[in-house]
C-alpha cells in the first residue's frame, strides 16, 4: 500500500537541491499508494575530518500528502539555512509515502523510521510486520523507547540492537549485511525495506518478502559499455565511472531516470556500495553461514515517461476513462488471428498455449480475484462457461483464504490483479499451489509476483495506470478473459460461429468504445442532478450483473456516495424495500438474454415511482420508458459477453463527474490506495 523509494549517487556530483527533487518526485509517482503521510532521510554536511555520528542524516516527516511534506522541509530549510547548493559525490538518500496500517496520519508515525536518538539505522517499509508486538515486548526489555504506534519502528531499533550486539568489543566488525540479514531472520509479514545508516555512508540495503521492490541502474558515462548482469558488488566496482541508483515500489518513479531494471525477488537482499551492487539470497534455516550471492539479469521497461502524465486531462482517472480505445486495442494486439477464406478466426494466447489442454481437462475453472478484478472475472465466467463447458466457479481471495476452501489438482485457478502483487491474491495463490491446482495469471505488471509464481498466464498490457480507481484495466481484463474463453473453446466445432461472431465484435469493440465516450456531456449533466444524493442503487442481470457491481464500486470509492450494485433477480428479496420517489436506481437493460426481464424490473420498479435512469442499447430509450418517466442512456450493440465493456463507460464517466462536482479528490480517494500489499 505505501510507497517507498531510494536515490544513491555514486561518483556524480549533485547539488542536495538535485537530491531533494529527485525524492520528491520519486514520491509524487507513488503518491497513488498512499497519501495519508511521507518522509525523506538526507546526508547532512560530512567533512572528510569528523566522524559520521557527529552529522547524523536529515529526517523530515509530515502528515498528509508528498505537497505537504515539500512545504514542510522547504520550510525547515529556510529556518536552518540549509545549503541547497551543497555538492555531494556521493549520497544515498531514501523516501516513503504512506498509506496508515498501524498508528494515525501523524509525524510520528510517519517513515523513515529511527532506532532511536542519533538516527543510527533509518527504515522505509511497505507491508505489515505480524510479529511486530513480540519484538516490541523484547526491545522494551533492553531499554529501547517507541515513540510510533508502527509496525515498522521495531525494525531499525532491532537493527540497533543487532549492530551494539556485534560491537560490544568496541571495534566494528559486523558488515552492513550482516545486520540486516540478522534483522530479516527476526521479521515475519509481508515487507519490501530500504535501511540507511552513517555507520555505513554511501550504503543502502534493499529486501524484499511479499511486497513489491526494483533497482533502477543509471550508468553516467556515455562511454562505457552496457553490461546487462551482476553478479557481485566487485563487478561493477572495477572502475570508477559514476552511476546513479534508484530503488522504487514500482516501475512508474524510475522510467524517468532509466529504463534499464531488475525486479527484485522475495529473500533477496540488494546491497548498494562502491558503485556495485551485491545481490545475496536470504534463507531463514541457513543459521550462520554465508548466504549465497545471485546473479541476475537487467531488464528493460516497456514503458514511456507519457504514459505517466496527466498530457492534456485535469485527472489520471479521466485519462484512463479516455484511453480506453486505445488500450483495448493494445490488449488484443497480435493476439486475434483474422483468418482467411479456409481458415477460421482464432485467438492466440501465447503465454497458455502449452497448458490449453490441461485447462481443457478441468474439473471445474476458479477465478479468484478482489474488488475490480473479481468484478471483471465475474463478467466473463458466462462465457467461458458456455464456450468451455467446464463449471466455472468465483472466489473473492479473501474469503477463499480465509476459509481454506477447497481446491483440488484437477483445478484450474486463475487469479486476476491489475498489479499483481494484492496481497490477498497472492496469499491464495500460494494456497492453490499447494493444492496443486494449475495457476493461471492475468495481471497488468510484468515481473509481478503474480505474473512469477504462476504457471501461465496473460498480461493484458493496458499501460500504466495511476488513479487508484481501476478503469482501463477493468475492461482489459474483461477481454483477456473473453479471449481465453476463446481459446479453452477452440476445439469445438459446434462453437465456431459463435466464436468468429465474437472475435469480430472484438476487432470493433475499440470503435464502440470510441463512440460511447461521446457521452462524456451526457454524464455530466447527469453527475449535476445527483450531486446532493446521498444514495444509488444499480441494478444488473446476467452480464451486465458485474457491471452493477463494479459501476457501484466506482461511485462509492471516488465520489464517496454510497452506492450498490444489486442482482436484479433478487430485487423481490429485499432490495424493493427502498424504493421510493426519493432514491435514483440505475438499471441495466441493453439486449441480450435478460433483457424481457430487465423490462419487466423496470415496470416494477415504475409501479413504486421509483427514480429510473435506464441503460439501453440504441434505439430502445422508448421502449423502456414509455411513459417517459425514466432518463434513458443509449449506448452501442454488441455481442452479449462484449457488453459490458461498452455499458462500465458510461459508469466510470458519472463516477468521474460526480467526484469533481463534489469537491473530492479523484485521483487519491479517501482512505484508498491502489495496490493492496497489505492483508
Amino acid at each position: 500500500m505505501c510507497g517507498i523509494f531510494a536515490y544513491l549517487n555514486f561518483h556524480a556530483n549533485k547539488e542536495r537541491r538535485y537530491i531533494l527533487d529527485v525524492l520528491f518526485n520519486g514520491l509524487r509517482r507513488l503518491e497513488y499508494r498512499g497519501y495519508d503521510s511521507a518522509g525523506i532521510a538526507i546526508d547532512s554536511s560530512l567533512s572528510q575530518n569528523c566522524p559520521p555520528s557527529s552529522s547524523p542524516p536529515l529526517v523530515f516527516r509530515q502528515a498528509g500528502n508528498i505537497e505537504s511534506l515539500v512545504s514542510s522541509v522547504n520550510e525547515e530549510i529556510t529556518n536552518t539555512n540549509l545549503n541547497l547548493d551543497e555538492v555531494f559525490y556521493f549520497h544515498a538518500g531514501i523516501a516513503h509515502t504512506r498509506w496508515a496500517t498501524h498508528g494515525e496520519p501523524a509525524p510520528r508515525n510517519s517513515h523513515p523510521q529511527s532506532s532511536g536518538p542519533g538516527d543510527d539505522f533509518l527504515v522505509v517499509h511497505n507491508g505489515v510486520i505480524t510479529n511486530y508486538e513480540v519484538l516490541k515486548e523484547t526491545l522494551v526489555r533492553h531499554g529501547f523507547t517507541f515513540e510510533s504506534d508502527t509496525d515498522t519502528e521495531v525494525i531499525p531499533k532491532l537493527a540497533k540492537f543487532v549492530f551494539d550486539k556485534a560491537n560490544e568489543g568496541g571495534e566494528q566488525t559486523v558488515s552492513f549485511c550482516e545486520v540486516v540479514f540478522e534483522v530479516m531472520r527476526h521479521l515475519e509479514g509481508a515487507y519490501a525495506l530500504i535501511f540507511k545508516s552513517w555507520h555505513y555512508p554511501n550504503e543502502l540495503i534493499a529486501c524484499k518478502r511479499g511486497s513489491p521492490l526494483l533497482l533502477g541502474v543509471k550508468e553516467l558515462d556515455q562511454d562505457k559499455s552496457n553490461t546487462h548482469v551482476f553478479k557481485d558488488a566487485h563487478f561493477l566496482s572495477k572502475n570508477d565511472h559514476p552511476k546513479e541508483f534508484f530503488l522504487s515500489s514500482d516501475p512508474h518513479a524510475l522510467v524517468e531516470h532509466t529504463k534499464k531494471v531488475l525486479v527484485i525477488e522475495d529473500e533477496e537482499v540488494v546491497h548498494l556500495k562502491d558503485g556495485g551492487v551485491d545481490i545475496l539470497k536470504f534463507e531463514r534455516r541457513n543459521g550462520s553461514s554465508r548466504p549465497a550471492s545471485v546473479e541476475r539479469a537487467l531488464s528493460v521497461l516497456e514503458m514511456e515517461v507519457e504514459q505517466i502524465n496527466k498530457g492534456k486531462y485535469d485527472h489520471y482517472m479521466q485519462k484512463e476513462i479516455h484511453e480506453q480505445p486505445e488500450s483495448l486495442t493494445t490488449t488484443m494486439r497480435g493476439r486475434l488471428i483474422r483468418g482467411g477464406s479456409r481458415k477460421p478466426k482464432t485467438v492466440l494466447l501465447g503465454g497458455l498455449k502449452d497448458h490449453l489442454k490441461t485447462i481443457r481437462r478441468s474439473r471445474r475453472i476458479v477465478f479468484i480475484g478482489c474488488g475490480t478484478s473479481y468484478n471483471a472475472a465475474l463478467a466473463s465466467r458466462p462465457i467461458l462457461e458456455e464456450l468451455s463447458g467446464i463449471p466455472v466457479s468465483m472466489e473473492i481471495a479473501s474469503d477463499l483464504w480465509d476459509r481454506q476452501g477447497p481446491i483440488y489438482r484437477e483445478d484450474t485457478a486463475v487469479f486476476v490483479s491489475q498489479s499483481g502483487e494484492t496481497a490477498d491474491t497472492l496469499l491464495a495463490l500460494d494456497y492453490a499451489r499447494e493444492n496443486g491446482a494449475l495457476c493461471v495469471g492475468i495481471t497488468n505488471t510484468v515481473g509481478s509476483s503474480i505474473a512469477r509464481k504462476t504457471d501461465c498466464g496473460v498480461h493484458i498490457n493496458a499501460g500504466a495506470e495511476i488513479g487508484v480507481a481501476s478503469t482501463k484495466a477493468y475492461t482489459s481484463q474483461i477481454v483477456v478473459m473473453v479471449m481465453l474463453a476463446l481459446a479453452i473453446g477452440s476445439d469445438t466445432i459446434s462453437s465456431q460461429t459463435r466464436r468468429e461472431a465474437i472475435i469480430d465484435g472484438l476487432l470493433d469493440l475499440p470503435n464502440k468504445v470510441r463512440e460511447v465516450l461521446k457521452l462524456d456531456e451526457e454524464m455530466k449533466d447527469l453527475a449535476q442532478l445527483l450531486i446532493e444524493e446521498q444514495s444509488l442503487l444499480v441494478f444488473g442481470r446476467g452480464y451486465n450483473y458485474a457491471t452493477a457491481l463494479e459501476g457501484a464500486l466506482k461511485v462509492k470509492e471516488v465520489s464517496l456516495m454510497h452506492s450498490e450494485g444489486i442482482l436484479a433477480g433478487e430485487m423481490k428479496h429485499g432490495p424493493l424495500a427502498l424504493v421510493d420517489e426519493n432514491l435514483p436506481i440505475a438499471v441495466i437493460a441493453t439486449r441480450d438474454a435478460c433483457f424481457s426481464k430487465q423490462q419487466s424490473v423496470i415496470q416494477q420498479l415504475h409501479a413504486r415511482k421509483g427514480r429510473l435512469i435506464v441503460m439501453c442499447s440504441k434505439g430502445d430509450a422508448a421502449s423502456v420508458s414509455s411513459s417517459g418517466s425514466c432518463r434513458a442512456i443509449e449506448v452501442p450493440q454488441v455481442e452479449d459477453c462484449l457488453q459490458p465493456v461498452v455499458n462500465i463507460v458510461p459508469l466510470q464517466l458519472l463516477a468521474y463527474h460526480l467526484t469533481v462536482l463534489r469537491g473530492h479528490n479523484v485521483d487519491q480517494p479517501r482512505n484508498l490506495a491502489k495496490s493492496v500489499t497489505t492483508q
